[in-house]
């Protein structure tokens, strides 16, 4: 078992990540979403649901929600566990040094948050969410309702890249997990920099991950191992 406060993955390892002297920030053939089409999108999603909207955060959206949030509570996603499976090669890798992206796997459990869109800000706090989440046409179906324990009883909370559709998709080992998330670096940063956002974002709200916990630690003796002696 993994100890909690061994959060090993610091600062001083990111900095000795090389930052990538160029790449694209979004696939070559995307078709972005406008306005209208994110609108269309909120509106089946959310239309006739009660408000507040929950969204049920495990990655990013945790430390960097974007939106105007309301209220914030633990919640567990039923049938669901994170995993570094989204093959990046644009915003946070190149196709020299691809990175990985956090999503949902079906199987398992999930503790996150439930993140409460503010109301009276629907319209332009979903617009922000669905043109981060989804960017593009072709990644417009990864957006769904799932079910999530709270300590006030089970409801459906909306997330993202649960079982992801229309990217590309690798299933690797832990290990080999972190020596691309070690090596990983885009136009927006690294992608031990996400991780460790990811690590620190869990751990101020409490929540333990062991997968999570176990991979920012190989991903810190990865850097640690190229910067050793004859090494780059």
């Amino acid at each position: 078992m993994s100890d909690r406060c061994s959060i090993l993955l610091t600062h001083d390892h990111l900095a000795c990540i090389e930052a990538a002297a160029e790449g694209p920030l979004h696939g070559p053939d995307w078709s972005f979403l406008e306005d209208a089409d994110l609108d269309e999108i909120a509106n089946r999603l959310t239309g006739g649901r009660p408000r507040p909207i929950p969204i049920f955060a495990y990655g990013s959206l945790i430390w960097n929600p974007g939106f105007a949030v309301q209220a914030r509570r633990r919640a567990t996603a039923l049938g669901w566990h994170r995993n570094f499976s989204i093959h990046l090669d644009h915003f946070r890798g190149t196709p020299d040094r691809p990175g990985l992206m956090l999503a949902l796997a079906s199987g398992g459990r999930c503790d996150g948050l439930i993140l409460e869109i503010a109301e009276g800000t629907e319209r332009d706090s979903l617009r922000a969410i669905l043109r981060r989440e989804l960017v593009a046409h072709e990644l417009a179906s990864n957006a769904c309702w799932i079910e999530v324990e709270t300590a006030q009883g089970r409801q459906e909370a909306l997330t993202f890249y649960a079982d992801p559709v229309g990217t590309a998709l690798v299933e690797l080992s832990i290990e080999e997990q972190a020596r691309r998330l070690a090596r990983a670096a885009g136009p927006a940063g690294s992608g031990a920099e996400y991780l460790l956002r990811t690590v620190l974002g869990l751990d101020e709200a409490g929540i333990h991950d062991e997968y999570i916990w176990d991979l920012q630690q190989l991903v810190a003796q990865e850097i640690a191992r190229g910067q050793g002696p004859g090494r780059g």
